[in-house]
């Protein structure tokens, strides 16, 4: 178990689309899924993406009981989830802020759908089907952004509502509060 560099935004990885694991072999997944765990918890975040760690594959984790960067939010159920598909259940969306540990330090609004069921597979090959909304939804759409080559950056409509946590939060633009990372 290692806890990994998590690439920053600029590195060309991380506009890169992720090739789909196949087999799901978890003995061979169990090495990547452990360091995954082990860099997202050393961080602090709420989840993250293979390709974030270099690895471009099909893979987010993400999930938490308590977390002190989101106080407000909800538990998530922890997950691992391979070659996953999400399909919005509606057309609602809302807006919310987000921040990325590969985007460290900044935040954005960002509008996401907010309903969605996912789908994909655990370690063992288990379908995991869902239906979720709120921040749930908006962990796994973030995360999953990550395996298309999407960082939120680009999901942003209004770029006044981008910038440094300190300076969003010191100007009133922005309160402290959950955002995925």
């Amino acid at each position: 178990m290692t806890v990994r560099t998590i690439l920053k935004m600029g590195d060309p990885r991380l506009l890169e689309v992720s090739l789909p694991v196949d087999p799901i072999d978890g003995n061979a997944l169990a090495p990547l899924l452990n360091d995954m765990w082990d860099t997202m918890a050393a961080a602090n975040g709420a989840g993250l993406a293979a390709p974030q760690i270099g690895v471009m594959r099909r893979v987010v984790i993400f999930g938490y009981q308590t977390n002190s960067r989101y106080p407000d939010a909800p538990a998530v159920p922890e997950t691992v989830l391979i070659n996953p598909q999400i399909t919005p259940l509606g057309d609602a969306r809302e807006d919310g802020w987000e921040g990325c540990l590969s985007v460290p330090g900044m935040r954005g609004m960002v509008p996401r759908y907010r309903e969605i069921r996912y789908r994909g597979y655990d370690q063992h090959g288990e379908l995991i089907e869902r239906e979720v909304s709120g921040f749930h939804a908006r962990v796994v759409q973030h995360e999953c952004d990550h395996l298309d080559g999407i960082l939120y950056p680009q999901r942003i409509e209004d770029m006044r509502s981008f910038g440094f946590i300190d300076t969003l939060t010191e100007q009133g633009v922005m309160e402290l509060q959950p955002c995925d990372d």
